[in-house]
């Protein structure tokens, strides 16, 4: 996993971390945390189309996976920032979410006994902003993913999968096209890809990674999520507008929403029913074991 050289991993900055992550001291009103959305009991995320912040206020897109996220190169849907340094700030201060100002965070957290002891611990310094940043992106980093049997099986074990999953892991392979972008050991090539999502009545919902890049050809192009313990984190897509598996292939079969945009891999696949069942029988055995926080 790549981790910054000034931002080494520590129990102690893990835990921090982590402590913060829990906490509402982050939030306007302190009513939510960073677990409000990322819940750490449905693999950090929520089982809402869009997030929903201080105040009820509900954002543009769903809330994004955190597992593994320690091994991405880009963050938020559309890839606009670079680091997880930088990537844990912005819900602080963004006003759909959390609604706090670095200040008034950093304030919050040198009144407090607690966090003055924890930074001094994991920082030898007062909170400021950039430790917390350090803080919170070190715990995230350790929220992990893996030992499904999807890994066991490819890792030798040929019990691992049933036949109606090894079927499904060959569809995946070849005729569905999946790997195409669900890719690699995270099962993500963490791209961005128009598949016809929020494209309706002649026009894109969302702009997606356009509004990073400005080129037309990112238009309503949004990253590709990890598959890991994808079962468990419904309803699916950037805004959420799919709400099962089954669902989600049979967008796929029939080659997304056709726009000036799509993706030029989105075809029809023709999957028969037993096919697509296969499919989805594979993809729940990409869950495994969530762990998170310090592992020494």
């Amino acid at each position: 996993m790549p981790v910054p050289a000034d931002n080494p991993l520590t129990p102690e900055r893990v835990a921090l971390g982590r402590k913060l992550f829990l906490d509402p001291i982050l939030s306007a009103d302190r009513s939510i945390s960073c677990a409000s959305c990322h819940d750490p009991e449905r693999s950090f995320t929520d089982n809402r189309p869009k997030s929903v912040g201080v105040s009820q206020r509900v954002g543009p897109r769903r809330v994004p996976k955190l597992l593994n996220r320690g091994y991405g190169r880009s963050f938020f849907w559309d890839g606009r920032i670079r680091t997880l340094e930088e990537q844990v700030l912005q819900p602080v201060t963004n006003t759909l979410e959390m609604d706090l100002g670095l200040a008034e965070a950093v304030e919050r957290l040198r009144a407090e006994a607690a966090y003055a002891s924890g930074f001094r611990k994991a920082f030898g310094r007062q909170p400021n902003q950039d430790d917390l940043a350090r803080a919170l992106a070190s715990y995230v980093r350790t929220i992990l993913s893996g030992d499904s049997r999807y890994d066991r099986y490819v890792a030798g074990d040929p019990e691992a999968l049933d036949p109606t999953e090894r079927l499904g892991l060959e569809v995946f392979r070849t005729k569905g096209n999946c790997v195409t972008c669900h890719l690699g050991p995270n099962l993500t090539d963490e791209r961005f890809h128009n598949t016809g999502i929020g494209f309706r009545d002649g026009r894109i919902d969302d702009d997606g990674r356009f509004t990073v890049t400005g080129r037309e050809q990112d238009r309503g192009a949004f990253k590709t999520p990890t598959l890991r313990n994808v079962a468990e984190t419904a309803p699916y897509m950037h805004d959420g507008s799919i709400e099962t598996l089954e669902d989600v292939i049979d967008d796929y079969d029939e080659g997304g929403t056709a726009n000036p945009y799509l993706d030029h891999e989105m075809t029809k696949l023709g999957l028969t029913e037993s096919e697509k069942a296969a499919l989805a029988a594979f993809l729940k055995a990409l869950s495994g074991p969530v762990r998170e926080g310090f592992q020494p």
